[in-house]
Order: structure tokens, then C-alpha cells, then sequence
């Protein structure tokens, strides 16, 4: 931890009470075209849940509980909601912050969960006049903390399923779905996305132990009809599904966003309970202790080699997204 004189939290944010809502999702696709009634329909989900998203929370117990493991002051600064980037690297300057390790809450590669935010540090770093160094630390998707977690996760989701049914139950992993042309270029040679995720889940159904079958699945699609992007969708999935019983495995979040508390405890169970389908879901890895542990290993680390500039592009405007349930918010 010697190269750095502080921790940045760094997240998409969330819309915390109900007049927050629409203006956080404005704020979201500013500049994307995206229909009005588009909007209604995602604010009604938020709505649904007190107009509040979990993602701020998250992120302030997360901080709670990495603060005592790190001999580094902690700050937080998101993308789109309260507290901004900028404002929080205003702060660090103030503070004397010259060289900050950035914690990204996103695990893969893809220009919305890495370069976007790459992208987004360096703005509000040149608003800001003496805004500290901002190195990112690298993904995590395969750091045995991360799969611990997520493995502990599943072991519990599973014991909440019929006890018939727990031994041949089907693992459903799930992430957020993008465009195809996104996955396609993700990473410095393209297709890290899914690759990634793969990796991800075979690591941990590997620790179930077993040959317990699974899927990689896609969640809270979000762009127009004629854009393709990752298929199947979660949904679509289980409405075809051979299994006895089924365990939906969010690894595409690191905390319970609004993606997952409607897409998945909503959508998904609704569906799986008319199909009289056995479903549990796996928490996301939140605060366990080991995904709390690793934040302080990545920053015990050598530092991480910048991105090339031609990783992750960004999408041609074809393909910007609409929210989802908020696109990780």
C-alpha cells in the first residue's frame, strides 16, 4: 500500500428517495435519445421499491466494513448519482490526496464497466485543480476472494431449496446483458466479457464440487429491439428449462443493484413460481468477509499496467443503451 495515500470506492450510484428517481435515470441517458415512456417504465420499477436503489447503501456498508482492514483513508465517487466523482476528488485535493487507488464495483472487462469508468475519473480529475493521481486496480473477477464469496453464496441459496431437489439443482449464473458489438471488442483482443464470466462461474461451480450442471445467462437488456445483444435472457432461460430446481447465481454484481433485486427476486421468481419451479438466488458478494479481504490484496499488489487505449472501445452510438432497471444502479 505504499504507492498510495488513499482508497476510491468508485460506483455508478443510485437514486435514494423517490423524487430522485427520474432525475438519476435523466442523468443516465443524457444525450441518448431514449424515449419518455422508456423512462416511466424504469422509474416504475425503482418506485416499486420506495424509489430507492441499494447501490449507495451497498456501497456505504462495503466502505464500513473495508475501513478497519486498510491503513488508507476511504472516499467514494460515483458516475451518475450523489456523490459525484468530481465533488469527491474535489474533497481528496483539499485533503492532500496525491495518489489514490481506484476500487471499481464492476468485476469484467467492457467499455461500461471499465473503460467508461477509466474514462470517467479522468473528467472529473481535469475539473478538478490538484485532483490527486487515480490509478485503477485491476479485475477481480477471478480472485479467490471474489469466488469464495460467491461460492459461500451459493451453498446457502442452495440450502434454501427443497432438500429433494438441492443435489441435482441447476446453477443459472447471470449478468448484465450489453450489445453484442460491446462483447465483441471488450478487452485488449475482444470477447473478454463473456470470457470472463465463464471463467468466473466455472471457478466456482468447480468449488461446489460435483458435476452440478450450469449456464451463463443474461439479464436486464436494455437497447432497441433491432440491436443485438447477449443472449438468452434469464427469463427466456428458465421458461425453457430441464431441472429439477434451479439456483440463479447474480456474478455480474458485486452487490444487490436494482438489476438484480427486480429482475431476478421479481421477474424471474414470478415466472419460476408459475412454472411451480424450485428457485433460490445466490446473494451477491456484497460485504462477506473475503470479498471485503481482497480489496486490501489488490492494493498490496504490483501496480496494474494501464489499459491500452484500445481496449473496451466505446460503442458507436447505434448502440447506446437505454436503462435498464438503471444499468447497475
Amino acid at each position: 500500500m505504499g504507492t498510495y495515500d488513499a482508497l476510491l470506492v468508485v460506483s455508478f450510484g443510485g437514486p435514494e428517495k423517490p423524487d430522485d428517481v427520474m432525475p438519476f435515470l435523466e442523468n443516465v441517458v443524457r444525450g441518448r435519445g431514449i424515449p419518455r415512456e422508456r423512462l416511466l417504465e424504469v422509474e416504475a420499477h425503482y418506485q416499486r421499491f420506495g424509489g430507492m436503489s441499494p447501490i449507495n447503501q451497498q456501497c456505504r456498508d462495503l466502505i464500513a466494513a473495508v475501513e478497519p482492514t486498510i491503513d488508507l483513508p476511504v472516499y467514494w465517487g460515483n458516475r451518475n448519482w450523489h456523490p459525484y466523482l468530481e465533488d469527491t476528488l474535489r474533497r481528496m485535493a483539499a485533503d492532500g490526496v496525491r495518489r489514490a487507488a481506484a476500487f471499481v464495483t464492476a468485476a469484467y472487462s467492457s467499455y461500461s464497466a471499465c473503460r467508461q469508468y477509466i474514462d470517467d475519473i479522468s473528467l472529473a480529475r481535469a475539473a478538478v485543480e490538484g485532483a490527486p493521481e487515480v490509478v485503477k486496480l485491476r479485475h477481480y473477477f477471478d480472485h479467490p476472494g471474489f469466488v469464495a464469496a460467491m461460492v459461500d453464496h451459493t451453498r446457502a441459496a442452495l440450502e434454501e431449496l427443497p432438500a429433494e431437489h438441492r443435489a441435482a439443482a441447476r446453477l443459472v449464473f447471470t449478468a448484465h446483458s450489453i450489445p453484442v458489438s460491446m462483447a465483441e471488442t471488450s478487452g485488449p483482443g475482444g470477447g473478454a466479457y463473456e470470457a470472463q464470466l465463464r471463467r468466473t462461474a466455472s471457478l466456482i461451480a468447480a468449488e461446489l464440487g460435483g458435476d452440478r450442471p450450469w449456464d451463463l445467462v443474461w439479464q436486464s437488456r436494455s437497447g432497441a429491439p433491432h440491436i443485438p445483444w447477449l443472449e438468452p435472457d434469464v427469463c427466456d432461460h428458465l421458461a425453457g428449462i430441464d431441472a429439477p430446481a434451479v439456483v440463479l447465481v447474480p456474478i455480474g454484481f458485486v452487490s444487490d443493484h436494482m438489476e438484480v433485486v427486480y429482475d431476478l427476486d421479481v421477474e424471474a421468481a414470478e415466472l419460476a413460481g408459475k412454472m411451480g419451479l424450485p428457485l433460490a438466488r445466490a446473494a451477491t458478494a456484497g460485504t462477506h468477509p473475503r470479498f471485503v479481504a481482497m480489496i486490501g490484496e489488490l492494493l498490496a499488489e504490483p501496480e496494474p499496467a494501464a489499459c491500452a487505449a484500445t481496449c473496451c472501445p466505446a460503442p458507436a452510438r447505434r448502440t447506446a443503451q437505454a436503462p435498464g432497471a438503471g444499468r447497475h444502479g
